[in-house]
């Protein structure tokens, strides 16, 4: 049976609908960027045959809902089995996080890997996190059922202050925090790191 990792991408979201719409005006666009794969999309190819890579594209990512999100996530679930991976990227981390501290999983949890996660709203260039603020405060609960928690985080981001991922860890003791100095919000093509840490899970 293969290992099934499960992926969240990142997102924006709102509390203020009239923000959001200023945001979209203010957006600067380059109708002619290339745009080349990040590393989410090279999971499959980087882990191997022996991994199942699931890259669901959760609704609205430019003004994201979490109820919205957690309806689209939950129909993943059936296709899930025990020792699943989780890993959430920026408001993909932001979301798993609220998410597993709200519901009851049915499925076993490998590892959970928080990429540049949001720890609570803030300002995060005209966003706020929106309705996806939760109790932080239940976060050390997940290190119960959760054998293996890891936190990325660079301390060069500028979306998502370092001192998130600092509160993070503060919250979950035995969570391990992996920090870079230059990989800004993890935009890039290639994460070896996150790759090497899953296959040596087995």
């Amino acid at each position: 049976m293969k290992q099934q990792i499960i992926f969240i991408h990142g997102g924006e979201a709102y509390s203020n609908y009239d923000v959001f719409l200023e945001c979209l005006k203010n957006e600067v666009i380059d109708p002619f960027e290339i745009h080349t794969k990040r590393w989410h999309q090279k999971l499959p190819v980087s882990l191997g045959e022996t991994y199942e890579v699931f890259l669901p594209k959760m609704p609205n990512p430019e003004n994201a809902k979490y109820l919205e999100w957690k309806i689209w996530f939950e129909k993943y679930i059936p296709f899930l089995h025990d020792e699943v991976i989780l890993i959430g990227h920026s408001q993909g981390g932001y979301f798993l996080a609220k998410y597993l501290t709200e519901n009851m999983f049915s499925i076993s949890i490998k590892a959970l890997y928080l990429v540049s996660a949001p720890f609570e709203p803030d300002d995060f260039g005209g966003e706020d996190g929106g309705d996806f603020r939760f109790d932080t405060t239940q976060l050390s609960k997940l290190q119960e059922n959760i054998p293996r928690i890891v936190i990325f985080h660079s301390t060069d981001d500028y979306v998502v202050p370092y001192s998130h991922a600092l509160k993070y860890k503060e919250q979950m003791l035995k969570a391990e925090l992996r920090t870079f100095e230059d990989r800004v919000h993890f935009w890039q093509e290639e994460f070896p790191e996150l790759v090497a840490d899953i296959k040596r899970l087995g």
